[in-house]
């Protein structure tokens, strides 16, 4: 009984033909376009578009807090408030207590 053993060729195409497709596996997960950058940009995405919404909140605060305090726009309350808090104002009839 004889064996046909396989041609080197052969043996050296499959060899090209695998690591050609590691590669490119290995590329398509680990790459700069693959599969775990993309999880990381997706996570920064919401990371980002959280601290977005927040700083915008921010902004929609101080944006109401300057016109109420602007001339057009007088909230006495406000201006009670920040006296307080940045001069240190008391009223004649108030007790403070350290």
């Amino acid at each position: 009984m004889t064996t046909t053993r396989p041609s080197v060729g052969l043996i050296l195409y499959w060899c090209v033909a695998l690591l050609l497709g590691a590669t490119f596996v290995f590329a398509a997960m680990q790459g700069n376009y693959g599969l775990f950058r993309r999880a990381e940009v997706l996570a920064d995405t919401r990371v980002l578009q959280a601290e977005l919404a927040s700083l915008q909140a921010r902004v929609a605060r101080m944006e109401n807090l300057t016109k109420r305090m602007s001339d057009g726009y007088l909230d006495l309350d406000l201006l009670d408030e920040q006296a307080r808090s940045v001069l240190g104002l008391l009223r004649a009839d108030e007790v403070v207590i350290r």
